[in-house]
């Protein structure tokens, strides 16, 4: 009898993790999609204090209602109907993406997914024997999605539709009319829209340039789930603690899906989340401004390096540049012979097929450090000019 279950066919560890555990040591990692940052104080000093004050045991399952409730007021912003009873708290935003896959997708449905997108999107819906079925994001139009295009995508079997803004790996956002159309369209044909939102808080507002939020849509459509995290916010990678937002509907059903994944979500890291929200927001401030600084210096240097070209990313701390050298090479081929000139970097191709020709380039880096594996990479790539 075979040990692995056949829905594990197929599923390979991410190109970003085989890439990071093949890298020399002393690499510069433009690779990572991590901050750089620490946790503010704040934050630190509240786990510290859970700990110490016994709370330690387990959480109500959808997390502590303070939390909740003040999650909903943050998300206020983009609708003010929002209540603690449409917030569910969550192992970080991966097991949101999780949770909803094995709380709504079916054997057989078709789920639409970005292509190039983040690399948990397909191997969820294949894990619960649903079909991912790719809409291709293009430099030409920004990365974003062409909705005839989607609408020809769309059949009796789809059932869900995976929304990523601002975009990992692109850096792209969804427009106001983005989000019309798209709602839309997926009301007409009664489909779930996921919306992963997990760097919202991560915008550059050049140019009027805001995040647009499908919250918006759920007292109109409400098979919507939002999934947002603590991690990118506020440098908590490693803390582990998410959130998915919807209309109580859709929270019932993935509330019993992450019930039996989970239990409930770790108790310390809620009530240090909670004083984060509390406290003023100068961290994030800060560390998006810091972004912006890197975003700039690294946009133009890859558009001043042959062979490269970059659009200038709205949001999230990552850069999407196209190559295209006088020797055709493939976006791993390329990653991996970076690696010899101790630059870390991601193939596009690892993010879907569409992504192939390009390479993510993750500014979460310091400056400096950015400085030296651009001159890495500018080295690394003269042999295929």
């Amino acid at each position: 009898m075979k040990l692995a279950a056949s829905r594990m066919e197929g599923i390979e560890t991410s190109d970003i993790r085989k890439l990071n555990e093949m890298a020399p040591e002393g690499s510069i990692n433009l690779g990572i999609g991590e901050p750089d940052f620490q946790p503010p104080k704040i934050a630190k000093d509240a786990i510290k204090k859970a700990v110490d004050d016994g709370m330690n045991k387990y959480s109500p399952v959808i997390g502590i209602p303070q939390l909740r409730e003040a999650l909903a007021e943050k998300l206020h912003k983009y609708n003010k109907k929002l209540t603690k009873e449409n917030v569910l708290l969550t192992v970080g935003a991966a097991e949101a993406l999780y949770a909803c896959a094995g709380a709504f997708y079916d054997v057989g449905d078709e789920v639409l997914v970005p292509d190039p997108g983040f690399v948990y999107y397909a191997p969820h819906a294949k894990l619960m024997g649903a079909k991912p079925v790719s809409y291709v994001l293009r430099y030409e139009n920004e990365f974003r999605p062409n909705i005839d295009e989607i609408a020809k995508k769309i059949t009796k079997k789809t059932k869900a539709i995976i929304l990523n803004s601002p975009s990992n790996p692109t850096g792209s956002v969804l427009s106001k009319k983005d989000v019309d159309e798209i709602t839309k369209l997926a009301k007409e044909n009664d489909i779930l829209i996921i919306s992963d939102e997990v760097y919202d808080e991560i915008i550059y507002p050049d140019g009027g340039n805001k995040h647009e939020s499908f919250l918006s849509k759920i007292d109109d459509y409400e098979k919507i789930v939002y999934i947002s995290s603590f991690s990118k916010t506020y440098a908590m990678t490693g803390w582990r603690l998410g959130y998915a937002v919807g209309s109580k509907t859709c929270m019932d059903v993935l509330r019993r899906m992450h019930y039996y994944i989970v239990a409930s979500p770790p108790t310390p890291m809620q009530y240090s989340a909670l004083a984060m929200l509390k406290a003023p927001q100068d961290s994030v401030t800060e560390m998006v401004s810091e972004f912006r600084k890197r975003r700039d210096y690294t946009v133009k240097r890859l558009n001043e390096i042959e062979g490269f070209k970059c659009l200038m990313p709205k949001g999230t701390f990552y850069a999407f540049p196209a190559y295209k050298f006088k020797k055709e090479i493939k976006s791993w081929d390329l990653a991996v012979n970076l690696l010899q000139h101790k630059v870390i970097v991601t193939p596009g191709s690892a993010f879907g097929s569409a992504g192939e020709g390009h390479i993510r380039i993750s500014y979460a880096n310091s400056l400096e450090n950015i400085e030296k594996g651009l001159d890495a990479l500018e080295k690394g790539i003269k042999q295929y000019m």
